[in-house]
């Protein structure tokens, strides 16, 4: 698979790069608080990230004052799985390079199926603060290295991910909610699909690991 570089125009229709943040206590905060896993972790919210200056700079200068979480996604992986989309941007910024995978929400047929085929991988190098759009599909960051892992800052409007609010769905969108503002599309080999989330991709269940 081409693993695209978030410098190319390519990565303007998924997302863009932050500037402006001054990212050092961050970026050592994420490193130091948080664990690697060999798995796959994700947090909403870490107390400490939130403790510093920056998370309320980033709440009111990027989110124009809505309330925030800032948590991480570590671990090792190279499968796509599943993507998932929010009602709003996410923001990501890793200790080390990590990659995306991402697709269009545009591109969800009548069927509400995405085609793997249509996935795009990006290298975020370590220290590039970006954000993905809300017309994003995304998931779980990938290793950019054979077994090195990564640790990566996940910005979310506040609540995003925690428990799944109770009510009778009314239409096919209502049955991909798994968690408070997230929408998940299942690949059917993924953990996810084995534990009754609803299949949403069809073709292959990328891999690039051998890209790597």
């Amino acid at each position: 698979m081409v693993i695209h570089s978030i410098e190319e125009p390519l990565f303007r229709e998924y997302g863009r790069i932050i500037e402006g943040y001054e990212l050092s206590e961050l970026l050592k905060t994420l490193e130091s608080v948080t664990p690697l896993p060999e798995e796959v972790v994700y947090v909403p919210e870490q107390p400490e990230l939130m403790e510093l200056p920056i998370a309320d700079e980033i709440s009111n200068r990027y989110f124009g004052g809505m309330p925030v979480q800032l948590g991480w996604c570590n671990g090792h992986n190279t499968k796509l799985n599943c993507l998932e989309y929010h009602r709003d941007s996410e923001l990501n910024l890793g200790t080390r390079d990590f990659i995306l995978l991402l697709g269009k929400e545009c591109e969800i047929d009548g069927d509400w199926i995405f085609d793997t085929k249509n996935t795009v991988a990006f290298k975020v190098p370590a220290g590039v603060f970006v954000e993905v759009y809300a017309t994003t599909l995304h998931y779980a960051p990938c290793s950019a290295k054979k077994g090195e892992g990564f640790k990566v800052l996940v910005v979310l409007p506040k609540g995003t991910n925690t428990e799944k609010p109770e009510f009778t769905p009314k239409n096919h969108e209502d049955t991909l909610l798994t968690a408070r503002n997230k929408w998940l599309l299942a690949h059917p080999e993924s953990s996810e699909a084995k534990g009754g989330a609803v299949v949403g991709l069809k073709g292959e269940n990328i891999d690039i690991e051998k890209d790597i």
